[in-house]
């Protein structure tokens, strides 16, 4: 081949080589596939994982239903964590002190109602029921020995000495003085008061608070965790302690057991005694049967361990009937536990209309109280029942301690309640091995008859507590 042609045949290859370049090229550009979905699905997705995300902070943020289930007894643990499971359902909580009973979350979206005629329709099953919500039962207005005490403030405390002051009727009172000839009280009885919280700090009552042994353990639930119990137990906030931040608690505490005889402040029934503060309800004074429950197995879980709680001081209410509640109250009295309650503040018949936690007046561990006014009347918004309400006590304008070391007036039969479990830890100070039934017998049957609680309460009478100690 001659350079002429060689040349030419080269130039005409690279032509052609270009040209099927140019040609693929143009090709690529016409059949360019468009950018892949994937792309889009990735970042879809991830929208949709955090639409996800804030639907389930939704669900979080909205409160789940909480509903009390009991077993019938022989169910065993196993057996109820299947059925629970089963309705993809949590336990919340299992009542230590009452077999078989269970607190449940509910995980569908179900409300409250919904859930207890799902468990109600099993046969394993003795009841379910919602939680009810409380409130305390208090409202704010404006020639024999005897041993008297030297409080700054005690001549104002009607119902420990009525001398007539403020238009009240002489003596008509709970016989305090002529008790205090016999016994002030004992650091040995643990009264607990189911409640706001109580202040600790307070000086009059600081020295009558209980706290827990150096020796003891923390207490422990099994499914809540760890509670700071140094000074009781917060059922509301297990991280926290139970300071009261309401004032009732504190009020139904000074009744109890106000340190006595210090030149300071007044005197509670107890001048030595050890109160057991159990928070559970809010700073609104509101609270529910579910926290009443958690505490007050609590209590019976220390009286087990040791801690000699006597006496459950319960100053507050619904109309709301709860069979779990009731049960773990029953308990209590099992454990030798004695549980005043207050028989409500709404001027009704509880023969007809029940206020419950007083409402289970049947059991053999509930006093049910009602409340007197400084004349030995029934004070007009108190609750009243000839069957249901059991023992009348002072309880309008009854002076106490309050929050930040203040003292205040109060009325309701929340006060009369802590009058009744003040007079029943004098007697355990005097008798310390009395069985439940005693110690509420004695209560009942040492009454000072009233024609004005004729008909309206079960005794006809207020409590005396010198007729109770077996004072002179």
């Amino acid at each position: 081949m001659n350079r002429q042609n060689f040349f030419g045949h080269l130039a005409l290859a690279l032509t052609l080589i270009l040209l099927a370049g140019f040609a693929g090229q143009i090709r690529r550009w016409k059949y360019q596939p468009r950018p892949s979905p994937r792309v889009n699905f990735e970042f879809n997705q991830e929208a949709v994982t955090i639409a996800s995300d804030e639907d389930q902070r939704r669900d979080d943020e909205t409160p789940r239903a909480e509903v009390y289930v009991r077993f019938h007894s022989g169910t065993t643990q196993t057996e109820i964590k299947e059925i629970v499971f089963r309705r993809h359902d949590e336990i919340e909580d299992e009542i230590e002190s009452v077999d078989g009973l269970t607190l449940i979350e509910d995980e569908d979206g179900l409300d409250a109602d919904a859930v207890v005629s799902e468990y109600n329709q099993l046969p394993m099953v003795e009841y379910a029921e919602t939680i009810s919500t409380v409130q305390a039962d208090h409202g704010l207005p404006g020639g024999s020995k005897h041993k008297h005490a030297n409080d700054e403030m005690f001549t104002s405390q009607w119902s420990l000495e009525n001398t007539g002051q403020d238009g009240g009727k002489l003596n008509a009172d709970i016989g305090a003085l002529r008790a205090w000839s016999k016994t002030t009280g004992s650091d040995d009885v643990v009264v607990a008061v189911l409640d706001s919280g109580v202040d600790y700090t307070h000086f009059d009552l600081m020295n009558n608070i209980w706290i827990r042994p150096a020796e003891m353990m923390p207490y422990v639930d099994a499914e809540l965790g760890e509670f700071d119990d140094l000074h009781g137990f917060n059922a509301t906030d297990r991280w926290r302690d139970p300071m009261d931040d309401n004032g009732h608690g504190t009020h139904c505490a000074g009744i109890i057991g106000a340190e006595g005889n210090n030149q300071k402040g007044i005197a509670g029934i107890n001048w030595n005694v050890k109160i057991m503060p159990l928070k559970f309800l809010s700073s609104t004074g509101s609270g529910t049967t579910k926290d009443a429950i958690e505490a007050i197995n609590y209590a019976i879980e220390r009286k087990r361990a040791g801690v000699n709680v006597r006496v459950i001081s319960a100053s507050w209410g619904s109309t709301q009937k709860s069979r779990a509640l009731r049960d773990t109250i029953k308990k209590a009295g099992d454990e030798g536990i004695l549980f005043v309650a207050a028989a409500g503040n709404n001027s009704d018949d509880s023969d007809k209309r029940p206020h419950y936690p007083a409402g289970y007046y049947d059991l053999p561990n509930v006093v049910s109280v009602a409340a007197l006014d400084r004349n030995d009347r029934l004070a007009g918004f108190s609750n009243y029942g000839a069957k249901s309400v059991q023992i009348a006590a002072p309880g309008q304008a009854i002076l106490s301690t309050w929050l930040n070391g203040e003292f205040r007036e109060a009325s309701g039969t929340s006060m009369a309640t802590p009058e009744v479990a003040g007079v029943a830890a004098l007697i355990l100070s005097t008798n310390p091995k009395m069985s439940v039934k005693e110690l509420r017998d004695r209560l009942f049957n040492s009454v000072d008859k009233l024609a004005s609680l004729k008909g309206k309460v079960a005794t006809g009478g207020r409590i005396n507590a010198a007729k109770a100690v077996g004072a002179q």
